[in-house]
This record gives structure tokens, C-alpha cells and sequence, in this order.
């Protein structure tokens, strides 16, 4: 009973401090301020986002990337030797 009690008095200070604020000259112009706030974070959400996956796109075309080079490099290697291998001295 005095939980319920002391819940409500928390309630009625809460609606009361809530009333003053919104009377509070310049409140309106915090509101719009915390609203567009708000709005640039959530757009702020969205990007990051979307640079995690850039992120894990660029990793995996790095990893493919070195793979290739990995490759071309030894094909390179060994077109090198055998071209000047088989090319005639005049």
C-alpha cells in the first residue's frame, strides 16, 4: 500500500515538473531542438549502417584482390623465366 502510495505522489510530481517545463519561456524552442536532434541521429543511425556494410564489401574485395596478386604474381614469375628462356640472342 505505501509502495502504491509513494508511486503516485512520484507520478503526480512527475506530470506537475512536466506542466512547468512546458510553460517555461524558450521550452518550445528546446523541444524543436531535442525533435531535430533526434531526426539528425536517427539519420546518422541509418548511414553508419550502411558503412558497415561497405566495410565488409571492401574487406572481402581486398581478400580477393590479394588473392589475385598472389596469383599473377607467381604467372608473372614464370612467364618472365621462361620468356627470356626461349628468346634467341643475335
Amino acid at each position: 500500500m505505501a509502495r502504491s502510495d509513494l508511486l503516485g505522489r512520484l507520478a503526480d510530481v512527475s506530470e506537475e515538473a512536466i506542466k512547468r517545463l512546458s510553460d517555461a519561456p524558450g521550452a518550445d524552442r528546446a523541444l524543436g531542438a531535442l525533435n531535430s536532434m533526434r531526426d539528425r541521429v536517427d539519420e546518422l543511425q541509418k548511414r553508419v549502417r550502411g558503412l558497415e556494410d561497405l566495410e565488409k564489401r571492401l574487406a572481402a574485395l581486398e581478400r580477393k584482390v590479394d588473392k589475385l596478386g598472389k596469383a599473377g604474381a607467381s604467372g608473372a614469375t614464370a612467364a618472365k623465366s621462361s620468356g627470356t628462356a626461349g628468346a634467341k640472342k643475335s
